[in-house]
C-alpha cells in the first residue's frame, strides 16, 4: 500500500501559473509533452476521478508526466462574485487530493478578466501549446472554453488534429442508480445533512479544513473543549451535530463529534462555526491548519433550557459518535489515505 506523506498538502506538487498571460513562463522541459486533464474538479468526486484515472493510465503507458490544469477561483464565483460557489474542496485540499491520486503537477490557472477574455483559439495556442506543450488532453464531453464558451469538444478535437495533440473525451460518470454524479448533487446532499450520500458520490468522506481559532472556551468549562474553525459564509452543510474524524497538520487522526451552526443555547446571534470535540486528546491546536471529515449526521441544532441539559445531550452525542466511528469502513484507497488511522500510522 502506498504510504501517505504526513503533511500531504505540502507534499503535493503545485505549479501556479501567473495570470499575466503575456509574461508567464511555459512548463519546464521535463514536464512538456505531458498528458493533461482539464477541469474545475471541485470535490474531485467519482465523476472527476473517471477523467483523472484515464489521464494517469495514458501517462503511465506513455511514460510521461501526468498534469492537471484547473482554475482559481471557480469560474462561477468569478462571474457572480455576489454569490460565490460553495466549494467542496478549496484549492489546497484539491491539490492535495490530486497529489494523492498520483499526479505530478497541478497547474492552477488564475481565472480572471484577462484569462476569461481569451478566445477559444487563444486558449489552444497560449495555454495548451505554448504553456503546457500537451501531447494529450483529457476532459469531459461537456467541456467548453474561451470567451462566451465558444470552444467545445469538437473545436478541441479539430485543434488537436491541426496542432498534433490528442484529445480524449470522457462521458459523464453515473452512479449505481444510473444518475450522473455531479458537484451540484453533492451540495444538495450536504444541504440535507446527508453526508453518507455525499460520500458515496465523492468516493471519500466529505472534509472541511481551516485554521483552529480561539472561541469563547465555554466547552472547556463544560468538560468538552472544542477545536473551532470559521468557514466561508457560503458553506452549505446543514447545521447540526456530526460524527467526524479530525486530522491534525501532521496527519494524526482522532475520532470526534462536531457541531456546525450558530450555537442556539449559548450564542443564538453568532455566525456559523464548526466546533469539534476531539476524543482522547489534550493539547493546544490554536493556529494549526486541521481538517474534519464527516461520517454521520446525528441530530439537528437544538436550544436547551439549561447548560446541564446541553451537557447531558453532549454525552449522548459522544457515545453515539464513538459507536458509529468504531464500525466505519473505507470507501476507497483515497478515503483510506484521508480518514483512516491505520494508513496514517503506516506513513509515520
Amino acid at each position: 500500500m502506498t504510504k501517505m506523506p504526513s503533511d500531504f498538502a505540502a507534499q503535493s506538487a503545485i505549479l501556479r501559473l501567473t495570470s499575466d498571460l503575456s509574461g508567464a513562463e511555459p512548463l519546464p522541459a521535463h514536464l512538456r509533452g505531458s498528458v493533461v486533464a482539464i477541469g474545475n474538479f471541485d470535490g474531485v468526486h467519482r465523476g472527476h476521478q473517471a477523467v483523472l484515472k484515464k489521464t494517469l493510465e495514458l501517462a503511465k503507458m506513455r511514460q510521461c508526466p501526468a498534469v492537471v490544469l484547473t482554475f482559481e477561483p471557480h469560474p462561477r464565483s468569478f462571474f457572480n462574485p455576489e454569490q460565490p460557489v460553495d466549494r467542496l474542496t478549496d484549492a489546497q485540499e484539491k491539490a492535495a487530493i490530486l497529489g494523492l491520486l498520483g499526479f505530478d503537477v497541478v497547474v492552477e490557472q488564475a481565472f480572471d478578466a484577462s484569462f476569461s477574455g481569451l478566445s477559444a483559439q487563444e486558449f489552444i495556442d497560449q495555454i495548451l501549446i505554448e504553456r503546457l506543450g500537451a501531447s494529450e488532453v483529457i476532459t469531459g464531453v461537456d467541456f467548453h472554453f474561451g470567451t462566451k464558451r465558444q470552444g467545445n469538444p469538437a473545436f478541441l478535437q479539430q485543434a488537436g488534429e491541426r496542432h498534433g495533440f490528442g484529445v480524449t473525451l470522457i462521458e459523464p460518470f453515473t452512479d449505481e442508480g444510473g444518475a450522473i454524479v455531479s458537484s451540484s448533487r453533492i451540495r444538495e446532499d450536504l444541504a440535507e445533512g446527508d453526508v453518507v450520500a455525499a460520500a458515496a458520490l465523492l468516493g471519500y468522506h466529505y472534509t472541511l479544513a481551516s485554521v483552529v481559532i480561539k472561541g469563547r472556551q465555554l466547552g472547556r468549562t463544560l468538560g468538552f473543549p472544542t477545536a473551532n474553525m470559521a468557514l466561508p459564509l457560503q458553506t452549505g452543510l446543514k447545521h447540526g451535530i456530526y460524527a467526524v474524524r479530525f486530522r491534525r497538520a501532521d496527519g494524526t487522526l482522532y475520532d470526534g463529534v462536531a457541531s456546525f451552526g450558530r450555537r442556539p443555547t449559548v450564542d443564538s446571534d453568532g455566525s456559523a462555526l464548526l466546533e469539534t470535540f476531539v476524543f482522547d486528546f489534550s493539547g493546544d491546536l490554536y493556529g494549526e491548519f486541521c481538517s474534519v471529515s464527516f461520517f454521520a449526521y446525528l441530530r439537528g441544532e437544538e436550544k436547551f433550557d439549561s447548560l446541564d441539559a446541553l451537557m447531558v445531550q453532549m454525552h449522548r452525542d459522544e457515545a453515539e459518535a464513538r459507536a458509529i466511528l468504531s464500525g466505519v469502513q473505507s470507501l476507497s484507497q483515497l478515503d483510506s489515505y484521508l480518514t483512516f488511522p491505520d494508513v496514517a500510522a503506516d506513513a509515520d
